[in-house]
């Protein structure tokens, strides 16, 4: 079945039709771990982007060609609606039919992660149950954080366990301040990370003496710690990180799946070398120019990255040349 033909029909019938044309695609791994198993997050994750046509529909056959080319790459896996895949401003269906897509084209061997948080627990967890069906093998959940006020560590904690008490697959914390300015407090990350169906969590926040007390008050649990950034990739990895959910890897996979190799054979020069040619491309589609810049970039390694949805507008011929120096600079260009 193409790709294309998941945009056809409605939620559920299409979910229906692509687990009786392919059960084990659309399923994930071939049997969930459900609570009390471990999945391995290590490893280098990119959040992918989502792929828009010139008119801003999702376009499939430019996501499938971006995912032959990862293919070659040796990810751990692939993130879908994560921040950089513009989630807020896909609909609900889309959300859905990407993640089925995804799962259709990932070897077996290799992890899917899929965001599903959403304000509301009821809405978290109806969405995360929909995810498993349509094939992720773990769900990305960020915090709710309208009424931020209200979201105390307590809140949060109630959420979390109740939507990971129901989800049929485990669950990664996502705390991304710069998104949400909510940052997941630290006690809470400590009293979840002993519930059996959470795997770990994403830290976006770039504070290294906070991912070091995760890593060190939870060693005893089955948890592991995500790096949400390539620009703290190898701090992370000396504090005992399990891998990195890095923007950078659209564009750089490979180098990026070198630091990682290099972290867990102990070749910590090479590995910092490495490591400072990464910081300023990575700052430059993250917080500098964000998607439409990490869009532009991907474009100038072979991938497809195209417009973003609006109201994200496109760079300015100048940003396009700031963008460009930067990664020449460091010598990718």
């Amino acid at each position: 079945m193409a790709l294309s033909t998941c945009l056809a029909s409605p939620l559920r019938p299409t979910l229906a039709a692509l687990r009786q044309a392919a059960p084990r695609q659309c399923r994930g791994l071939s049997t969930h771990p459900g609570p009390g198993h471990t999945l391995d997050l290590r490893g280098i994750f990119p959040p992918l982007t989502t792929p828009f046509s010139p008119t801003q529909e999702v376009d499939y056959v430019r996501l499938e060609g971006n995912l032959c080319r990862y293919a070659s790459i040796p990810f751990q896996g692939l993130v879908v609606l994560g921040s950089n895949g513009e989630y807020p401003y896909l609909a609900p269906r889309e959300r859905l039919e990407l993640v089925s897509c995804v799962r259709r084209a990932l070897p077996r061997d290799r992890l899917l992660l899929a965001g599903s948080g959403c304000e509301s627990t009821q809405a978290t967890i109806e969405l995360t149950v929909s995810m498993a069906e349509a094939g992720a093998d773990v769900a990305l959940v960020v915090t709710p954080c309208y009424y931020r006020g209200a979201m105390t560590s307590a809140a949060l904690v109630q959420h979390y366990t109740e939507v990971a008490d129901a989800s049929p697959i485990p669950l990664v914390l996502y705390s991304v301040p710069a998104n949400t300015g909510l940052d997941l407090p630290l006690e809470a990350v400590l009293t979840l990370a002993q519930h059996p169906n959470i795997l770990g969590i994403k830290d976006s926040g770039g504070d290294i003496t906070r991912m070091g007390l995760m890593v060190h008050k939870t060693q005893h649990e089955d948890f592991q710690v995500l790096a949400g950034s390539a620009s703290f990739l190898l701090a992370s990895y000396a504090l005992g990180a399990s891998g990195g959910v890095c923007a950078l890897a659209n564009v750089l996979g490979a180098p990026l799946c070198q630091l990682d190799r290099l972290c867990r054979e102990g070749r910590w020069q090479e590995a910092r070398d490495l490591q400072h040619r990464l910081i300023e491309p990575n700052l430059a589609v993250t917080r500098r120019f964000g998607i439409p810049g990490l869009k532009k970039a991907m474009e100038w390694f072979g991938y497809y990255g195209g417009p973003c949805r609006a109201p994200l507008a496109p760079l300015s011929s100048p940003q396009v040349e700031e963008l460009r120096g930067t990664f020449s600079a460091n010598g990718w260009l």
